[in-house]
C-alpha cells in the first residue's frame, strides 16, 4: 500500500454537518474514506474527459415507456450504430407503463458517452444515467480465468 499524505480542509458548519449525514447514510466509517472516494471519482471523471480513447467500462441504466412499441426499435438502432460497445443488457418491467434496462458497456470512454447520450436522448426514454469507470490499460477480452 502506498503511503498516506495528510491535509486539512475547512468547511462551513452547515456543509460539514450535511457531509457527516451523507457519510453516515453511505456507511463510511471516517471522513477520510469518503473524501478519498470523492477525490477518486472527480479525478476519474477528469481523466475520461481528457483521454477520450481510454479503455473503460460503464453501466447505463435507463427507463422507457413500453407502451410505445417504437422505443424498442429506436434503442436497438442506437446500439447498432455503436457496434461492439454493449456487452450485456438486463431488462425488467418497472410497472404497467415503464421498463428499466441496464446495459454493461466496454470501449473507449468517449464512445461510451456517445452511446449513453444517444440512448438517453431518444423519444420515449424518460431518463437514464451512465456510471463510467476508466481503465488503466486495454483489458484482455475473454481472457478471464480462475485458479
Amino acid at each position: 500500500m502506498q503511503g498516506m499524505e495528510r491535509f486539512t480542509i475547512s468547511l462551513p458548519a452547515q456543509l460539514a454537518a450535511a457531509f457527516d449525514q451523507w457519510i453516515e447514510k453511505r456507511g463510511y466509517t471516517t471522513r477520510s474514506e469518503a473524501v478519498r472516494d470523492l477525490v477518486r471519482d472527480t479525478l476519474e471523471s477528469d481523466l475520461v474527459t481528457n483521454l477520450p480513447d481510454l479503455p473503460s467500462v460503464a453501466s447505463l441504466a435507463y427507463v422507457y415507456e413500453h407502451h410505445d412499441q417504437t422505443v424498442s426499435g429506436r434503442l436497438t438502432k442506437a446500439k447498432h450504430r455503436h457496434p461492439g460497445l454493449v456487452v450485456a443488457t438486463v431488462h425488467a418491467h418497472w410497472d404497467h407503463e415503464r421498463c428499466v434496462e441496464v446495459s454493461i458497456l466496454r470501449g473507449p470512454a468517449a464512445e461510451l458517452g456517445e452511446l449513453a447520450n444517444a440512448i438517453t436522448a431518444l423519444k420515449g426514454v424518460r431518463n437514464g444515467r451512465m456510471h463510467l469507470i476508466a481503465g488503466e490499460s486495454e483489458p484482455a477480452h475473454d481472457a478471464h480465468t480462475h485458479d
